[in-house]
């Protein structure tokens, strides 16, 4: 080993010890860190005695969407939600045919403590019924391009223990969303209704699809991905204010994909982070701790990453480009131990999203931008709209439309 290395080594153990007795020897420190997956009110969930009368229309039957059509529902309130797709869920997609367990196409982890689940429904008991792995990898490499070297356990914990993270066991996010979302409203659904304008020029919104259909209401809540709003797909009238506009294009909205490789045998660690300049790209152990016989290893790439491999001019070349890199980093051991068997989930192109998860932070004057509804009359909710800085969540999605919902209602409080 070089001296160059020796002294890497020392200074991360050293970085490590220190961080650790920062978090531990002080709290604040620890609450700064958690701070943000903390910080929304305790009661997500809660009653609001109103006197509104009118129509809602919902934007998008994502988390965020579907969130804020269950609230609506339970105060009465008249609602429909109008999809581009032909299916519920927004980014949060799952596949049941390709392995022995359920796999997440979109999202997959559950960035917060296992609690979240409960407080989102309003349920306090202290177990939660669906079996959750805590997502403690410490069998982890990293993978800069040529070398591929093992990452510290230390550091391992440490992160876990400052940011803890879940996954589903037996079950996914979509899972989630049907039983405790989508399953009490779904009935009010439009589905293939691609919203193309947005006019809340007159006391009601009129909201034009597509293929040319209208539909009026008394208040709008668009839960679309930012990256629909940055290309300006859907047309407002009037235009939104220049800072609302501005807060929407600071948005880091980067492109992704998600791969997945079926083996016939688990040569690879439990997570391979490779060096990248900004984003994520991870190859990731799929069934990890799932008690599966399928062996599932996953691509995660976000940002930059993805440049090489959206030059490709198919799915089957990037599978190609994936399966080299592997063999490289093992010695040939994925052509050999691979299946033929392959999925490919294109977030960053897909049409209806157009990007993964938000990946900046944002200044709070940013985060009320992006939040502020037009006229009272328009409203915004999804991750990228989380003003408690939960942003790039499934739970930050929820959270969204909960406040979105609350908001619209009130100027309509009663007591």
């Amino acid at each position: 080993m070089s001296v160059y290395k020796i002294t890497t080594l020392m200074f991360l153990r050293f970085l490590l010890s220190s961080l650790f007795i920062t978090l531990v020897l002080l709290p604040s420190c620890r609450t700064l860190i958690l701070g943000r997956i903390d910080s929304a009110p305790r009661q997500l969930v809660r009653q609001v005695p109103h006197n509104f009368n009118g129509k809602v229309i919902i934007v998008g039957a994502g988390a965020a969407g579907l969130a804020a059509a269950t609230i609506l529902q339970q105060h009465g309130v008249d609602f429909q939600i109008l999809e581009a797709t032909d299916h519920y869920g927004g980014r949060v997609r799952k596949n049941t045919t390709f392995a022995d367990f359920p796999i997440d196409l979109g999202a997959e982890w559950i960035h917060q403590k296992k609690e979240i689940l409960n407080r989102l429904v309003a349920d306090d008991s202290t177990d939660w019924t669906e079996a959750t792995i805590p997502y403690r990898t410490l069998d982890t490499y990293w993978w800069d391009g040529t070398e591929y070297s093992k990452e510290s356990r230390l550091g391992a914990k440490i992160a876990y223990w400052a940011y803890p993270e879940f996954k589903f066991k037996n079950t996914t996010w979509y899972d989630y969303l049907d039983k405790y979302f989508a399953s009490k409203v779904k009935s009010k659904i439009v589905y293939n209704a691609l919203v193309t304008n947005i006019d809340y020029t007159g006391p009601r919104v009129t909201i034009t699809t597509k293929d040319g259909a209208q539909y009026e209401a008394d208040k709008v809540i668009v839960t679309v991905s930012v990256g629909v709003l940055q290309k300006k797909l859907i047309q407002f009238n009037p235009v939104m204010p220049p800072k609302k506009l501005t807060a929407i294009q600071s948005v880091e909205f980067l492109p992704g994909f998600k791969l997945f490789m079926k083996f016939s045998e688990k040569f690879y660690p439990d997570l391979i982070t490779c060096n990248t300049p900004k984003g994520e790209k991870v190859y990731y152990d799929v069934a990890f701790q799932k008690g599966a016989k399928t062996q599932v290893l996953g691509l995660l790439a976000m940002g930059p990453s993805t440049k090489a491999y959206y030059k490709l001019a198919s799915k089957k070349q990037i599978l190609e480009a994936a399966l080299k890199e592997l063999d490289v980093m093992f010695k040939g051991q994925a052509s050999k131990a691979f299946t033929g068997e392959y999925l490919l989930q294109d977030w960053g192109r897909h049409a209806h999203t157009l990007g993964t998860w938000t990946n900046n932070e944002a200044s709070w004057k940013t985060l009320q931008w992006l939040a502020k509804p037009l006229k009272q009359q328009v409203y915004f909710a999804g991750e990228t709209y989380n003003i408690y800085d939960q942003r790039s969540t499934v739970h930050g999605a929820i959270v969204s439309g909960y406040t979105a919902v609350y908001e619209l209602l009130e100027p309509y409080k009663t007591k």
